[in-house]
């Protein structure tokens, strides 16, 4: 539990930030954080209180803070060339991109590196609209594809788009949302409205001939909203009877995240054209990769390159968290894991009535909170409190969802089922305060 007698002190860290950051940088908690030391499961502040951190940096501390392992593969890297553009080739590079054309699903193959999930879903778009001729997307409501224009204007959250769509063509699907179905059904009686909706959607929104679909297998922001088995199935059919390319944004669900597949495309059981990550890819270590189909990536215009995409160390670190999941076997630890949090999640949705929903896979587990489960009003009030008790407990969670109610939790991919314990105990104590 976090020492409280050092709580009067003041965060020297945290009065700069809002005295120089953009106060659009926002800070999560009452009294914001400075973290300052991270060794495994745990962070610790400024002010010497030691935490269980359930989040992991937004899903991005994929093994662990310090990782032995990765960190060694950064600092001999370090210690031979930091840097040197995509002008050249390097071995890191040229070994990551053989390494991610033997692990992701169907024909995918050649790589295009860069720094974020946002310029890996930009590059993606671009690829897609090159490769097709067409400029129109597809995209679903609740999604988030990050901060640049493009991205921007492909995000389906108000909450998240400070500007109308500064880029034209992005049409917005309803989202695979069961637990609030955008048609008043409920699955399986639905008939997979949502998905057979993409069809009307591109013969009434777009010219009828689209560059590509893009969705993310689980949205991340939206809620950890999770689609129906059939769901991509339809959809991608539907995507291609009407010439478009489909994406799969795998910033959040990749890496073993969802449990014994390497991505949660994987999951629904189709092979997109393109995939787009980051995050976790290198725990923590700034990288954004796109890869696509030989004929995709090979239409992509030439003469282009990003300045930071593939550098020699973001790429060591890639790699040696590629190998260790693989060595310890940690998509089956996020599957083993997830399950055991899984059902800790549904005793506490028994437990209080303030739970309406609890959704996701693997390591990637949300709580859905409402005033009333038969109205299912939103109770974004109940999230904060729940938020400020598990921090004075010592456990960091995430929050997400259209309207602020949704707890996101994203645990290391080598937690243990007492990381679990440690967090049920955490949120029991702040539900109760609901």
């Amino acid at each position: 539990m976090a020492t409280q007698e050092k709580r009067d002190n003041v965060s020297e860290t945290v009065r700069k930030h809002r005295e120089f950051l953009f106060p659009a940088v926002a800070t999560y908690y009452e009294e914001p954080l400075a973290l300052v030391r991270g060794e495994g499961e745990y962070v610790w502040d400024d002010q010497g209180n030691k935490y269980l951190d359930c989040f992991g940096g937004v899903l991005t501390v994929s093994v662990g803070h310090a990782n032995p392992r990765v960190n060694e593969a950064v600092l001999e890297q370090n210690r031979t060339i930091q840097h040197t553009s995509a002008l050249y080739a390097t071995p890191n590079q040229s070994d990551l991109a053989e390494k991610l054309a033997e692990i992701t699903p169907g024909r995918l193959k050649k790589s295009f590196f860069s720094n974020s999930g946002t310029e890996a879903d930009d590059t993606a778009i671009t690829a897609a609209k090159t490769a097709t001729g067409r400029h129109e997307i597809v995209v679903l409501r609740h999604s988030y594809s990050g901060r640049s224009a493009t991205a921007l204007s492909a995000v389906g959250h108000a909450n998240w788009r400070p500007l109308p769509a500064q880029v034209a063509g992005m049409v917005h699907a309803p989202a695979p949302y069961c637990y609030r179905c955008p048609f008043k059904l409920e699955y399986p009686s639905c008939d997979m409205a949502c998905a057979k909706d993409v069809e009307e959607l591109i013969q009434t929104t777009t010219t009828g001939e689209i560059a590509a679909f893009m969705a993310e297998p689980i949205l991340g922001v939206g809620g950890f909203i999770v689609p129906p088995p059939e769901y991509f199935g339809i959809v991608y059919d539907i995507a291609r009877k009407h010439g478009g390319l489909c994406i799969a944004d795998e910033v959040q669900t990749g890496w073993g995240r969802t449990g014994d597949k390497w991505f949660g495309i994987e999951h629904w059981g189709v092979e997109p054209d393109i995939i787009t990550s980051a995050k976790g890819m290198a725990n923590g270590i700034p990288i954004g990769w796109t890869i696509a189909t030989p004929e995709v990536a090979d239409a992509f215009p030439g003469l282009t390159f990003a300045t930071f995409g593939g550098n020699p160390v973001s790429t060591a670190a890639a790699l040696a968290v590629i190998k260790l999941i693989e060595d310890d076997d940690l998509r089956t630890n996020a599957r083993v894991v997830g399950d055991y949090l899984r059902t800790k999640l549904l005793e506490l949705k028994d437990k209080y009535p303030v739970i309406g929903d609890v959704r996701g896979m693997g390591l990637m587990q949300g709580i859905e909170l409402v005033k009333d489960r038969q109205t299912k009003d939103p109770a974004p009030e109940a999230l904060v409190k729940v938020f400020e008790e598990t921090k004075r407990r010592g456990v960091l969670i995430g929050k997400g969802g259209l309207h602020g109610n949704v707890i996101r939790t994203g645990m290391m991919l080598n937690s243990t089922t007492g990381n679990v314990d440690e967090l049920i105990a955490a949120l029991d104590a702040g539900l109760a305060l609901c």
